[in-house]
């Protein structure tokens, strides 16, 4: 399953990326974000990877993410790898003429087991969290509201 969306953010690109570049942040704009622990690879730079962990209602959800591509303040590159979800998301952030910020999001899914049923049932969900998490970080940059505070 591949899908695209894109949001305007009311901010410089160097601020946006300020604001998504930095894992204190993950917390203010992705809801149910416990935590992230670096595994490998030197930290922030393409080829590292880390441990995120989620808690959804009742549900623990960890994946591990590998940056695959880093090329700041342009775009950024990566893989999650949860239980039978495979993401590949490429970020793209475009400097507008009116100093705003177009962030692009590519996303490809692969699932296995149980979750192939999920995707093909639901696909629109998956779609759904992604606008909502970009919708989120879009709030957190340009008013400092967090999802904390809900």
């Amino acid at each position: 399953m591949e899908y695209s969306l894109d949001i305007i953010i009311k901010k410089p690109r160097n601020h946006v990326i300020e604001k998504f570049d930095n894992d204190e942040n993950i917390r203010h704009w992705q809801k149910g974000f416990v935590n992230i622990e670096h595994l490998s690879g030197e930290k922030g730079k393409a080829g590292s990877v880390s441990k995120l962990t989620y808690r959804m209602g009742k549900r623990k959800i960890e994946m591990i993410e590998t940056i695959t591509l880093l090329d700041l303040p342009e775009s950024i590159h990566l893989t999650f790898d949860a239980k039978n979800v495979y993401n590949i998301q490429e970020n793209y952030f475009e400097e507008l003429p009116d100093g705003n910020t177009k962030w692009i999001s590519k996303n490809e899914f692969k699932f296995g087991g149980f979750m192939k049923l999920m995707g093909f049932l639901m696909p629109g969900a998956f779609k759904k969290q992604s606008l909502s998490y970009m919708e989120d970080f879009k709030m957190f940059v340009e008013e400092g509201k967090s999802v904390l505070d809900d």
